[in-house]
């Protein structure tokens, strides 16, 4: 065990457990409070929580990785996103602010239902969460596992250290404890990344006898300055897709448009997000493309798994730094996990009844957590496939909520029903062929020409505004009689 990882992971621990009991002081002990924080939370908090949620130990394991293997598309890829999400974030998901704040809502689930004046829909939104974040949930855990390994802890020993710390800041004061802790640990991952970023172009390069221009010579040559290979345009699509309507399709960030305590504080939370993920994305995507101009130069090895870079460079920085850097990866995925188990759980419970208890809320956390762990253990799939196919899985919601937010109060028996079988085909054609192909394949191979995603994508749309249109031309003929 390295003495560095385990002091450093104590101290973390420590000040993330005394940040967690001093936001109790803020907490009401009402389920509203417990999911959403009763929509009280300032810029900061509401920045802090928003960008730890949203990046994960994807960023620094997965998309190093990925950035490694597959050139400078992997810029594109992940620039897109963020462009779309402060997109999204400044249109629809201003008028979801808005209408949280009238409706109370505490879950999307409870969002979809209401809007669309329909239990069952509702119902089934709890249950697609249910069933696509568990993954989502265990590849946070499985970034843990990894960095853990680095420290010397063994698998099991791991597992259990980072189930622990998903829940145990969740169960001191629910969102309140998990904002809180969120600022803590996003300013950490950003200052990691950069200590990362600094090692890696000033001592690290020099070091190895190589220079600056050598390395962009060797990334020119082999074409990942460009589109290699891999960035076909199905597979682009396929990546890129999900990730664009990332914002109003997953749970754990569709709950942190309902936390902002009034609009300048949503404004700034969207202005803080776009500064600190652009610089964040840049930091990353650098130490990848540095790391696969020296592989291909022969100073590092040229065949890593992706989700096996960062622990590679870890293990050649000074025992201190490389602890620091892996334990803000700690931060990252402890951040994203315990919001995910908040917004499925919160879902699940905002759909059974409106008078659930706190005890049953803890307790479906732990369920979570568990189930999550367990999934992790089985090794399945790399950080990135999982987290994009999970998003595969969630597409169907992005149409059904954008018509919700921006029609609702017009819908009916046609709507409902259209957005029902919509939500059915879209994410039944994605488990199909998450199932049929395995997690890597199904979102990158075309089908028919076209990408999963895509196909998941036009699908539920199709449906959807089938039904919408339906229900209007009802409206004009009975308007007519």
């Amino acid at each position: 065990m390295r003495a560095e990882f385990f002091i450093l992971l104590l101290l973390y621990v420590l000040v993330g457990t005394i940040l967690a009991v001093f936001s109790r002081r803020f907490f009401r002990g009402n389920l509203k409070d417990y999911y959403v924080a009763g929509g009280r939370l300032n810029s900061l908090l509401s920045f802090g929580t928003y960008a730890a949620t949203t990046y994960s130990a994807f960023m620094m394991v997965g998309l190093v990785g990925m950035t490694y293997a597959t050139g400078v598309g992997a810029l594109g890829f992940e620039l897109l996103y963020l462009a779309s999400t402060v997109l999204l974030l400044s249109t629809i998901g201003v008028r979801i602010w808005e209408l949280s704040r009238n409706k109370q809502w505490i879950s999307p689930s409870q969002m979809i239902g209401e809007l669309y004046g329909s239990r069952l829909l509702a119902v089934m939104v709890a249950s697609i969460y249910l069933f696509a974040m568990v993954p989502y949930l265990a590849a946070q855990i499985q970034g843990l596992k990894v960095i853990f390994n680095y420290g010397g802890f063994g698998e099991l020993e791991a597992l259990i250290i980072s189930s622990i710390m998903v829940y145990a800041w969740i169960v001191l004061a629910g969102m309140w404890s998990v904002a809180v802790t969120d600022l803590y640990q996003g300013l950490l991952m950003f200052t990691c990344g950069l200590s990362y970023f600094l090692w890696t172009i000033f001592y690290y390069v020099p070091s190895s006898g190589v220079s600056y221009s050598d390395i962009y010579k060797a990334l020119s040559n082999s074409n990942y300055l460009g589109l290699t290979s891999f960035w076909s345009l199905g597979v682009f699509l396929a990546y890129t897709i999900p990730w664009v309507f990332f914002a109003v399709t997953n749970p754990q960030v569709v709950v942190r448009l309902y936390l902002p305590r009034d609009y300048k504080s949503y404004r700034n939370t969207v202005s803080l997000f776009f500064i600190y993920g652009f610089i964040y994305t840049i930091i990353v995507v650098v130490i990848g493309l540095t790391a696969a101009g020296l592989s291909k130069i022969g100073l590092i090895p040229g065949n890593m798994q992706w989700d096996t870079v960062t622990p590679y460079l870890l293990n050649l920085m000074p025992p201190l730094l490389g602890s620091i850097i892996g334990v803000s990866i700690v931060a990252a995925a402890v951040s994203t996990a315990n919001s995910i188990v908040l917004a499925v759980s919160g879902s699940v419970l905002s759909t059974l009844s409106e008078s659930s208890s706190l005890l049953a809320a803890r307790i479906l956390d732990a369920l979570l957590v568990l189930s999550a762990a367990i999934v992790a253990l089985t090794n399945v799939g790399f950080i990135v496939d999982l987290s994009v196919l999970t998003s595969v899985i969630l597409l169907p919601l992005a149409p059904i909520t954008i018509l919700a937010v921006y029609k609702h109060g017009v819908f009916k028996k046609h709507v409902k029903t259209s957005a029902i079988l919509s939500l059915f085909a879209g994410t039944g054609l994605a488990t199909y062929y998450a199932v049929e192909l395995g997690p890597r394949r199904a979102f990158r191979e075309s089908i028919n020409g076209l990408p999963l995603s895509l196909w998941v994508l036009l699908v539920s749309t199709l449906i959807l505004l089938t039904g919408y249109m339906v229900d209007k031309y009802v409206n004009r003929h009975q308007l007519s009689r």
